[in-house]
């Protein structure tokens, strides 16, 4: 058996590419939870106008809110046909965009930049996505 062959058992076995998706944006967020676990760095990068109000409290807070976020994003990736999983891993990228985007266009704590505009742009491709192929995973 090769390497591939036995990855590709772990992998969602849902079809399109959703369940994909769903599990790369959970890895990366798992990953993010670590940076924000063991530093302020990451954190300080997102909120870039106000980087003294990114203290290790704040940053391990936010840390745990991307991990819960990460693990109903694993969830929906190996239940991407379960309506409960879909709407709650919709509604985490709903609460993302509107983070994020009131951070940057209402509380100006930061400023555009690639880290803190990854998150917004996952978040709205993420939303566009799950909404369009509603139907398609979740035979309501």
């Amino acid at each position: 058996m090769t390497a591939l062959a036995a990855l590709s058992a772990y992998l969602p076995q849902g079809p399109g590419w959703l369940p994909t998706w769903q599990l790369i944006v959970a890895v990366t967020a798992t990953l993010n939870t670590i940076g924000n676990m063991t530093s302020v760095t990451a954190s300080r990068k997102l909120y870039n106008s106000a980087p003294a109000f990114v203290n290790p409290l704040q940053s391990r807070t936010f840390a745990i809110w991307t991990l819960t976020s990460a693990v109903v994003r694993f969830y929906a990736a190996y239940n991407i046909q379960n309506k409960m999983i879909y709407d709650i891993a919709l509604f985490t990228y709903l609460f993302a965009f509107f983070h994020f985007g009131s951070e940057l266009l209402i509380f100006r704590t930061a400023r555009p930049s690639v880290p803190n505009m990854s998150p917004v742009v996952v978040a709205s491709t993420s939303l566009v996505w799950m909404l369009s192929q509603y139907d398609f995973y979740v035979r309501s």
